[in-house]
C-alpha cells in the first residue's frame, strides 16, 4: 500500500504507509514488515481511528473523559455465555441427582442415572468450551498450578475439574456393588456439592469486575445464575423425561427455578437501576430487548408448566421455551455488561453516587464524600 496522508483535515496530519505508522517518526522493519494491508486506508482503519476536527472539550454539566469509555469491554465470544448455560445445567443436575440419591429409592435410580449422565456430558462440554476460548489446553492446566480462593476464575477451574472427576466416578461406579459401588455413591454426593459451586460461581466471576452493571448487581448475580441453572434442568427433563413419578420431581424442581429466576431478574434490574445510568442496558437497546425476551420466555414456560391437564406436547413446549429463555439470559448478561463498559458515563455516575469500587471493599461510612 502506497504512502498516504492520514487525518488530512485534522490539526496534525500524519503521513502513513496505510498501517497507521507515521513515516516521519518511525518505520516497520523485520520479519513482518513486508505485510501489506488490503483495501483502502479508510476501510482498513476507519473502524478504529477517529478524526478530531477540533480539540475536545470536557462537558461542564456531566463531566467524563471526553466521552471516551473508561473501561475496555469484554472480549469473550459466544463460547463463554454458552459455558455459563452448560455449566449451570451440569451443576444443577448433579445437585438434583445427589438429593434424590439420598432418598435411596430404587424407583428413582433412573433419575439419578440421568443426572449423572448430564453431569458427565456437561462437564466434558464445559471443559471443551473453556479450552476453545483460551486457545490452548495448556492455559487451562496452568490455572491448576495454584489454588487461590480469592480468584473466582482460579476457583472455577478447580470446581470444574472436581465436578468432572466426581461426575465421571458416579456415572461409572454408582451402580456397582461392594466397595466400588460405595465409591460411586460417594462420588455422586461429592458431584452434587461441587455442582452447586459450578452452577453459581460464574455469577461471582462476572460480578468481580469493574463493569458498572455487573458490579452493581454483584449480590444477586450468583443467585440469578443458580436459579436459571435449576430452571434449565427442569426444562431439560420436561423435554426428555417420561416416568410420571420422576417427572413430578423434576417439574417441581424446575418450577422452583423458574420462579426464582424471574424474581432474581426483578431484583437485579432494581439493584442495577439504583444508579439510573448503570441500569440502562437492561432497559434500552438490543440488550434491553434481549432482557425482556428472556423474562417473557421464562414466564411463558412457567405458565405452561403449571396449566392443568398436562399433555406431552404442552410439557415439551414448556421445556423448549424455558430452555431458550435460560440460554438467552446468559447472552443477555454478557451483552448488557459490554454495553455498560462502552458507556462513557456509567462508571462516572456510579462512582459519584458512592457505588464504585470503594463500596465493594469498604462500608459506606468509610467512604469519603466530597
Amino acid at each position: 500500500m502506497s504512502a498516504s496522508t492520514r487525518y488530512a483535515r485534522s490539526i496534525e496530519p500524519v503521513r502513513t504507509d496505510g498501517r497507521d505508522i507515521d513515516l516521519d517518526v518511525g518505520q516497520l522493519a523485520g520479519e513482518g514488515a513486508s505485510q501489506k494491508a488490503s483495501g483502502s486506508i479508510e476501510e482498513h482503519l476507519g473502524s478504529m481511528a477517529q478524526t478530531w476536527r477540533q480539540l475536545p472539550e470536557a462537558s461542564t454539566t456531566d463531566p467524563a473523559y471526553y466521552d471516551r469509555p473508561m473501561l475496555q469491554e469484554s472480549i469473550w465470544g459466544w463460547a463463554i455465555p454458552t459455558y455459563y448455560y452448560v455449566g449451570g445445567l451440569t451443576g444443577a443436575s448433579l445437585a438434583l441427582g445427589a438429593a434424590v440419591q439420598l432418598k435411596n429409592d430404587p424407583e428413582l435410580a433412573g433419575l439419578v442415572r440421568r443426572c449423572h449422565l448430564i453431569g458427565f456430558l456437561g462437564a466434558s462440554i464445559s471443559g471443551a468450551l473453556l479450552v476453545y476460548d483460551l486457545g490452548r489446553p495448556q492455559r487451562f492446566l496452568n490455572m491448576l498450578r495454584v489454588f487461590r480462593p480469592t480468584s473466582p476464575m482460579n476457583m472455577g477451574a478447580w470446581i470444574l475439574s472436581a465436578t468432572a472427576a466426581s461426575a465421571t466416578g458416579a456415572l461409572l461406579l454408582s451402580r456397582r456393588s461392594g466397595f466400588a459401588g460405595f465409591i460411586g455413591r460417594a462420588a455422586g454426593l461429592a458431584a452434587g456439592i461441587f455442582g452447586l459451586g459450578l452452577a453459581t460461581y460464574t455469577g461471582v466471576l462476572v460480578a468481580n469486575t469493574a463493569v458498572p452493571l455487573w458490579q452493581e448487581s454483584r449480590r444477586v448475580l450468583p443467585a440469578l445464575f443458580g436459579a436459571s441453572a435449576i430452571a434449565s434442568v427442569g426444562c431439560t427433563f420436561d423435554i426428555f423425561c417420561e416416568n410420571e413419578r420422576q417427572r413430578r420431581i423434576t417439574n417441581l424442581f424446575g418450577n422452583v427455578g423458574r420462579i426464582a429466576e424471574l424474581a432474581a431478574e426483578v431484583v437485579m434490574e432494581r439493584q442495577a437501576s439504583t444508579v439510573p445510568r448503570v441500569g440502562r442496558p437492561l432497559k434500552h437497546g438490543l440488550s434491553g430487548m434481549m432482557w425482556r425476551s428472556s423474562e417473557l420466555l421464562m414466564a411463558a414456560s412457567l405458565v405452561i408448566s403449571m396449566l392443568p391437564r398436562e399433555t406431552r406436547r404442552r410439557r415439551i413446549a414448556a421445556g423448549v421455551i424455558g430452555t431458550l429463555g435460560s440460554f438467552l439470559l446468559r447472552f443477555t448478561v454478557e451483552r448488557a455488561g459490554s454495553a455498560s463498559a462502552r458507556d462513557a458515563r456509567a462508571s462516572f455516575h456510579q462512582q459519584r453516587a458512592g457505588h464504585g469500587a470503594a463500596a465493594v471493599t469498604a462500608s459506606s461510612h468509610d467512604i469519603p464524600h466530597r
